[in-house]
């Protein structure tokens, strides 16, 4: 796909983001604050025998932030917890398809950090 492809979807999510919701009682949940440009994401995940059945997230800020959200709650669906811990910065970045500048990287990780120390907490709480 083009950039301009990509671009486009980024605004689509942004636009019309999927699994925008809360999750009252989710298992894991997770606020993370952008401090540089004031965006917002909190992550919503509950688990059934180790597998993600529901991924939802709240917040606000900009395109890039809202996208990645998005697109990660959609890419949770149905994964494992193994899974989940396994997924990297790269594969984010892969899934919104542009080049992001070294001042957006932290916009487009946003969601995963909060889902990075979300899943820290779940697991302190169930060992």
């Amino acid at each position: 796909m083009s950039e301009q492809m990509y671009m486009e979807n980024i605004l689509d999510h942004y636009k019309k983001p999927h699994n925008f919701k809360r999750l009252e009682g989710a298992q894991i949940q997770f606020k993370e604050y952008n401090p540089l440009c004031g965006d917002i994401i909190e992550l919503f995940v509950n688990l059934d025998k180790g597998k993600v059945v529901e991924a939802a997230f709240s917040g606000t800020g900009c395109a890039i932030s809202q996208a990645s959200a998005s697109m990660l709650t959609d890419w949770l669906q149905g994964k494992s917890l193994e899974e989940v811990k396994g997924l990297t910065q790269e594969k984010i970045l892969e899934m919104l398809g542009i080049e992001v500048s070294v001042l957006r990287l932290k916009c487009a990780l946003l969601s995963l950090k909060a889902l990075e120390r979300g899943v820290y907490l779940y697991e302190g709480r169930t060992q």
